[in-house]
Formats: structure tokens, sequence, C-alpha cells
């Protein structure tokens, strides 16, 4: 008999480092997207780099997120590629063809999509096509935050992800716990999270 294999997930030092070189890129006015999970992919640049874990070195990471395209890494936090051209099935509404794409890979079941916006300087996080957080690179000291909101990113479950769409961003739709940091979600979802985080 087969044992059942074990769905692994993004770690939270991987979403940290991800959230945090994202935020470095935005505040540059550059633009970037991260991909963590599986998805289908075409390689637009010849991949000399070998596989090294994103935690480890993410000025590297950084660098390689620049490249026009995707960075493609494995939920063991694995760079598998890079310069990647996804190909969006869905669209991100308002917004251009990287955030259509980072829609489409998030669409799958356990990726975790953490795009970089070079026009509005945000960082927003995508799971299971719905926006789940945004940063705005430009809140003063907003990287103090990072940890925080990764471990409310954490405990977003499948069952906790709200009906609230990608079109949906303005931050009085969505719930500022932390500077900078804004969440979107049921409000079953949030109201749980604010009377654990206030209520006591």
């Amino acid at each position: 008999m087969k044992k059942p294999t074990k769905k692994l997930k993004a770690s939270k030092e991987l979403e940290e480092t991800l959230v945090q070189t994202g935020l470095k890129i935005a505040k540059r006015g550059e633009g970037a997207l991260f991909v963590v999970g599986k998805v289908k992919y075409k390689e637009l640049i010849d991949q000399s780099i070998p596989s090294f874990k994103a935690v480890d070195n993410p000025k590297l990471l950084e660098s390689l997120a620049l490249i026009d395209g995707a960075v493609i890494i494995d939920r063991n936090g694995f760079v598998k590629a890079y310069g990647a051209m996804i190909t969006s099935t869905a669209t991100f509404k308002n917004f251009g063809t990287r955030h259509s794409a980072a829609l489409t890979a998030s669409q799958s079941k356990g990726n975790i999509v953490v795009i970089v916006s070079e026009e509005d300087k945000k960082v927003r996080i995508l799971k299971e096509g719905k926006m789940i957080m945004q940063l705005d690179a430009l809140q003063k000291n907003v990287e103090q935050s990072v940890s925080q909101a990764v471990g409310i990113l954490e405990s977003v479950g499948v069952g906790t992800i709200g009906t609230i769409g990608t079109s949906l961003l303005v931050p009085s739709l969505g719930l500022t716990l932390l500077p900078g940091v804004i969440v979107f979600g049921s409000a079953y979802y949030l109201g749980k999270l604010l009377s654990e985080k206030f209520g006591r």
C-alpha cells in the first residue's frame, strides 16, 4: 500500500525572503514575479545559474528577479528557473501582463505568488487565485512588519481565503493590522483575526 504523499508548502523563512526582496525591488521602482510551486512556463533565457536555495542567497535571487519573466521556486525553496514566461489564462483587471501571469500561477493549488509592481511600488501576495495581502514599499519601516505579515499569511488556509477578488484593491475593503500591510479575506477570517489580536 502506498503512503499518502505529504503536501509541501512554502516555509515562513522563504516567504519572508521573497517579501523582503520584493520590497527592495519595489522601492527602486522595478518589478518582479516570484512563483512558489508548480506552474507551466517557458524559459526565455539560458539557465546558466544552477539551482540554489533562495533563502541562502537573497542577493542572487534579487538579481535574477530583475530579469524579464518570473522566478520559479519549488516548495523546498530551490530556485528552478528565472526569466520564465507563464502563459496567462486569467486577467488581473486594471493591471498588466505580469499581474495576469501572477494570477494564473496563483490558481494552482498550494502555490504562493509574490508580485512586485513597478508602477505603484506595492508587493502583492496571491494564493488560490485571490490577492490575500498587499505591502506598500513606500510605507516607513514596512520591513519591520514583514515577519508579522508572513505570520498572518501562514494562518490563511483554504477555508479562510475570502470572496474578495483581485479587482478590489481599495484599502477600505481590506484590513490594515500592521503599518503598510493590508490583509484581504472573508469577513469571518478578518473578524476572527481581529478578535484574536485585540479581543483578549
